[in-house]
């Protein structure tokens, strides 16, 4: 009997140009991705000095349009959609009716009846399911667009001089969280002032059969100015110094956008009803339970604490590591941890990470541990 073959990830149409790079690939969230091309070290160090490009063709798109694509936004998703402004984009989440993060989003208001929704390539399956489940009673349609669009990302100080010498895009006029609709080296693009990096930034949504001809063109305009191509790894360890959620690790089912210190982006003041409003109202109002704090974590020594990894003072647990790291910025081990409120104020000691049954002791900060200066 021949068992049929199981499909392997997928790759992204930069597939054969990272390999011809060398790069180490890696199955993340069933995409064959590079993880680094040389040092992550060296590539971490490029985007906060300079610049790097990276390959995230594996994020979900997924276009909603019609009448009431706003509309059906604002009941599905936690923040104010219908608010922002053709061009402009915003960080918000899908919870379920429980109040618990399905995933956290990135949505660009393309024109006045098209959204384009942007979530992480874990979960972009139950995004889309979640949202056509949503759209029922609601005058618009949701599309998968994952296959429609690669995206490359142009992140640090020099990106602005980079993206600009191959467009007559109104870069200067394009503000953060904004995106607006242009040629870069000749291909049609979005082009959004986005990114997970704490630096300043692009990203660039365009078809996939014109993902190739732009990495080159990008790749030619920052030989000059030292850009690298990047891999996830260091994708990791940029977005941890900058503080920012990663699913999985600082966002799950289990919280919500109150339990990660992200209740700002739920707008109850919005107009009628969205899914999870109950339940993350209950939340807000919770003040008597105080639930543990998203804290910055520094080590004192050299050992690296992983998520999961328990956190403990006073001879007891106190929290838990979601994300940690070598942090080349700051030359330490760091991680964030949710710990009990008692101990999350910056400066607090006693503090340690149990690191396989020795406790490392860990100063606590406030996050980001990294901020670019403007």
């Amino acid at each position: 009997m021949s068992s049929s073959p199981t499909p392997g990830p997928r790759r992204t149409a930069l597939d054969a140009l990272h390999r011809s790079l060398g790069a180490t690939m890696t199955d993340f969230a069933g995409w064959d991705m590079p993880l680094r091309y040389g040092s992550e070290r060296d590539e971490h160090h490029a985007v906060r000095t300079r610049a790097g490009l990276f390959d995230l063709s594996h994020m979900g798109e997924i276009t909603v349009t019609g009448p009431q694509a706003a509309a059906l936004l604002d009941h599905a998703l936690v923040g104010n959609i219908g608010g922002v402004k053709t061009g402009r984009a915003r960080y918000t989440m899908i919870c379920r009716e429980d109040g618990g993060i399905l995933d956290d989003l990135i949505v660009y208001r393309l024109a006045d009846t098209e959204y384009l929704v942007v979530a992480n390539a874990s979960n972009a399956q139950v995004v889309l399911d979640a949202l056509v489940e949503r759209a029922a009673g609601f005058d618009a349609e949701v599309r998968d667009d994952r296959d429609a669009y690669a995206l490359l990302a142009v992140q640090g100080p020099e990106s602005p001089g980079i993206v600009k010498a191959l467009t007559d895009a109104d870069l200067d006029g394009l503000k953060y969280y904004a995106g607006l609709p242009g040629k870069v080296a000749g291909v049609p693009a979005l082009i959004a002032r986005t990114g997970y990096t704490g630096e300043d930034g692009f990203e660039l949504f365009v078809k996939p059969e014109h993902a190739v001809e732009l990495w080159q063109a990008l790749t030619e305009a920052g030989e000059g100015v030292g850009l690298v191509p990047c891999g996830l790894s260091c994708r990791d360890t940029l977005r941890l110094e900058a503080g920012m959620p990663l699913y999985g690790h600082e966002l799950t089912t289990e919280l919500t956008p109150f339990d990660a210190g992200l209740g700002r982006v739920v707008k109850f003041e919005k107009e009628g009803d969205f899914v999870g409003r109950a339940a993350l109202r209950e939340a807000a109002e919770n003040a008597h339970h105080e639930p543990p704090v998203l804290v910055g974590l520094i080590a004192e020594g050299r050992r690296v604490p992983r998520a999961g990894y328990p956190v403990v003072a006073e001879g007891k647990v106190i929290g838990e590591v979601t994300s940690g790291a070598p942090s080349p910025t700051l030359g330490k081990p760091i991680a964030m941890a949710y710990v009990d409120a008692r101990y999350a104020a910056p400066g607090t000691t006693g503090v340690a990470v149990d690191i396989r049954g020795s406790h490392e002791p860990f100063e606590v900060v406030a996050l980001p541990f990294y901020k670019r200066s403007k």
